[in-house]
């Protein structure tokens, strides 16, 4: 079996959501996703060149190959392994349809037929959507309202209303109402970084905001829910232990990103002066970009991307090494089904799994995107394990092209 094409596609969700789709000279087609990042599908395509006429059921050694062909341009880390890990995800997709086999069972087996997620519930009721540098957009399937316009959490502060506590309170009761036990909530929003977004400091106020609007969630749903936060990694070490030492007594299932990701040092001083627990990994690639702080146990929690990181297989090798340092996984996902589905596939096959994020309650086609699996694809606040071969599921591409990015060829 030899590789005969990679082709790509863009959705326009609340983010962009890159497909690859590799395909065979003997008719099978592998999918996969990519985190987003600005000329992804260019270099995408410029990758197809190095997989060509190779056995897809090679995936350790393409996935090699693919390093060594980017090596000039990110070695360690950067928007490529955005690429190769959608590629090695359509591989195993590849490999799993060949053997008729679930792509978990590649991966050693299920330790549960079902997996936990959480709904990320960003900053309240405001719909949230970035574009591939992460500038606020108008989407093209939303209806132009001023009162639920993309919410600019990276613009200056005085651009966007502040987030309020009845907001946070009533998108909690909306989304516990949906079955989800677990929810995440943005803590970086506006009314809560002051007149200088870019100094990472804090005032009393500020943490006061926070305080109230994690407080409002937490009464109307803490009794029966797990609540998680967001810092996206804006703040300093002393300003960010004040807002965990305020928000201790609710008892936060984390406390994400609250230093910047590439400061190993200044993410085990927090951890080590606050009892909330710690969690990061989203923007950190391959297993050397996790190996000091598991060993270190500068952190609670590891959260890696699947549709960044490297992969498959290099989660499931970070998974390992963070479960001998007792250290469990709750993995970042903003993906469609097709990315959500290759994450749950990696959150069954572990034995230290927490949870896994849901960030597309906003996105009204979101399930209508894949075919071949029950819906709702979430239920009860889990998803069920697919049994069919690879990935489980194709990807409905009549929905698929009626949300595509303009400008992005679809599968061309």
């Amino acid at each position: 079996m030899k590789i005969v094409r990679l082709k790509t596609a863009v959705v326009e969700g609340n983010f962009d959501w890159t497909f690859v789709r590799i395909e065979t000279d003997d008719g099978i087609q592998g999918l996969g996703e990519c985190f987003f990042a600005p000329g992804l599908t260019s270099i995408l395509r410029s990758l197809e060149a190095v997989i060509k006429n190779e056995d897809p059921r090679d995936v350790h050694r393409l996935f090699r190959k693919l390093q060594l062909a980017t090596s000039g341009a990110g070695s360690v880390a950067g928007i490529v392994y955005n690429a190769i890990s959608g590629i090695e995800a359509a591989l195993w997709d590849v490999f799993g349809q060949w053997l008729d086999v679930p792509i978990y069972r590649l991966l050693g087996g299920k330790f549960r037929d079902k997996v936990r997620v959480y709904a990320d519930c960003h900053g309240g009721e405001a719909l949230e959507s970035l574009d591939e540098v992460l500038r606020s957009r108008q989407l093209s399937w939303v209806p132009c309202d001023p009162d639920h316009a993309p919410r600019d959490y990276f613009g200056e502060p005085e651009a966007t209303a502040p987030s309020s506590p009845e907001g946070y309170r009533r998108q909690a009761i909306k989304m516990r109402a949906r079955g989800f036990t677990a929810l995440k909530f943005d803590l970086d929003v506006p009314g809560t970084y002051g007149s200088d977004p870019h100094n990472r400091c804090l005032s009393n106020r500020e943490i006061d905001c926070m305080a109230s609007l994690i407080g409002a969630v937490h009464e109307a749903v803490g009794k029966d829910t797990d609540i998680a936060v967001d810092c996206h990694w804006r703040y300093n070490v002393g300003d960010v232990v004040k807002v965990a030492r305020e928000l201790e007594a609710f008892r936060l299932l984390w406390l994400e990103d609250p230093v910047p990701p590439d400061n190993g040092d200044a993410l085990k001083e927090v951890s080590s002066q606050v009892r909330v627990p710690i969690a990061t990994g989203e923007n950190l690639y391959l297993f050397e970009g996790f190996r000091r702080i598991l060993e270190q146990h500068a952190l609670s929690i590891v959260t890696p991307d699947l549709q960044k990181v490297g992969g498959l297989a290099v989660a499931r090798r970070i998974a390992e090494f963070a479960d001998g340092n007792s250290i469990p996984v709750a993995p970042h996902n903003i993906s469609s089904p097709v990315g959500t589905l290759a994450s749950a596939h990696f959150c069954a096959a572990i034995p230290n799994f927490l949870a896994l994020e849901f960030h597309a309650a906003d996105v009204p086609f979101w399930e209508d995107l894949i075919q071949g699996l029950p819906k709702p694809i979430i239920q009860d606040g889990f998803i069920h394990i697919p049994d069919k071969p690879g990935l489980g599921v194709k990807l409905n591409e009549e929905v698929a092209r009626r949300y595509a990015r303009k400008g992005e060829p679809f599968f061309e």
